[in-house]
């Protein structure tokens, strides 16, 4: 590969969510991307980062974030200039970040291709990954085409949107037929026994040019707003525009704004094992077990009779458990959370429950 080809090599790097599914050790002080949440010496963002930059030049990738969390960014990259972080004033879904960032590209480089992926992922096989995104980019380089690479599913999984693909497409990229956002248990399953339904990663590839013009076609207003700051992006202007401006975009995600409006989406299938990290349970799959099924997290345990438990502590702190099964245990410094496994899902509603009654700050 030469190195001109890679120099139109871009990504956009998702790294504004909270990820409150993981309270309380993601907090919006310090959200999940942020922290070394499997115990791996680096965070998940560092890991996403250092993985993109196998293939696309560092300076080349751009995060869209929080004005929050600039400053925690420059700490965990050093090497980061702040004309690649886009800062968020107010908190959008990803379709005005993703439109934002791609002019951005577009005006340094108008031959970019661009990857936007999520920077709270964990993939295991990177080296699967970037052969993949090199096969996207060498077929989104000639055509408009918009691509998403798609998990193979190996469960009739609720928590993951589902991608419909052209079952009869002998070729590795495949034409997408329709989106589903998250189904229930019956439907789930009924994809999975389909064989021609993937999990959406969200992981999209295409020219910075295309997706300007499917914009330009599907959400006119908010590439009309945008449109404006066109000679002002990449100089120091664009962060006041912004900041007078982005609040004013719609609220609505790329995949609903763009993806499941365009005739012009396909799909490469993905050989690699993949985890949005969606869940605590999520974390423990990734991670070892004692003999009883339990998981630690920076934490030493002493039990009895207890089985299948997630525990995760500040800092190696020792934890005696007693005839508990199924349980996850989080602390952080101001927090001890204690919840059944089968009610994971209403994590999100004690967090809020948290911050209503003892303050924004603990949440």
């Amino acid at each position: 590969m030469t190195g001109t080809k890679k120099d139109n090599y871009y990504a956009i790097l998702m790294a504004g969510g909270v990820g409150s599914r993981f309270w309380p050790a993601s907090k919006k002080s310090s959200p999940k991307q942020f922290l070394d949440i499997l115990a791996v010496g680096e965070t998940l963002f560092q890991t996403t980062f250092k993985r993109l930059s196998r293939l696309i030049p560092q300076e080349n990738i751009y995060v869209l974030t929080n004005e929050d969390y600039v400053d925690v960014i420059k700490e965990q990259i050093s090497s980061i200039h702040d004309d690649q972080i886009v800062a968020e004033p107010t908190m959008r879904n990803t379709a005005p970040s993703i439109l934002l960032g791609s002019m951005k590209i577009y005006n340094k480089n108008p031959d970019a291709s661009i990857v936007v992926a999520p920077s709270d992922h964990w993939i295991k096989e990177e080296a699967d990954f970037i052969t993949a995104l090199e096969k996207a980019f060498l077929e989104v380089e000639n055509s408009d085409k918009l691509i998403t690479l798609g998990i193979q599913p190996n469960s009739p999984n609720t928590g993951y949107g589902y991608i419909e693909y052209d079952k009869d497409e002998k070729a590795e990229v495949k034409p997408v037929i329709n989106f589903t956002e998250k189904p229930g248990e019956k439907k789930a399953q009924e994809f999975l026994d389909a064989g021609n339904y993937a999990w959406n990663a969200g992981i999209f590839i295409w020219r910075a040019e295309t997706i300007i013009e499917n914009f330009k076609t599907h959400l006119r207003e908010m590439y009309d707003l945008f449109a404006k700051a066109e000679k002002l992006l990449n100089t120091k202007e664009e962060k006041q525009f912004i900041k007078e401006n982005y609040h004013l975009a719609a609220n609505i995600s790329i995949d609903y704004g763009i993806m499941e409006k365009s005739d012009k989406v396909y799909m490469i299938p993905a050989s690699f094992d993949w985890n949005d990290l969606g869940t605590w349970s999520s974390v423990q799959s990734e991670l070892p077990k004692d003999e009883y099924g339990n998981t630690l997290i920076k934490a030493r345990m002493l039990s009895e009779n207890s089985h299948n438990n997630i525990i995760s502590t500040e800092s190696n702190k020792l934890v005696v458990v007693q005839g508990l099964d199924d349980y996850i245990i989080v602390e952080d410094k101001d927090v001890l959370m204690i919840i059944p496994k089968s009610n994971e899902q209403q994590i999100k509603e004690w967090r809020q429950n948290v911050m209503e009654n003892y303050g924004d700050e603990l949440g």
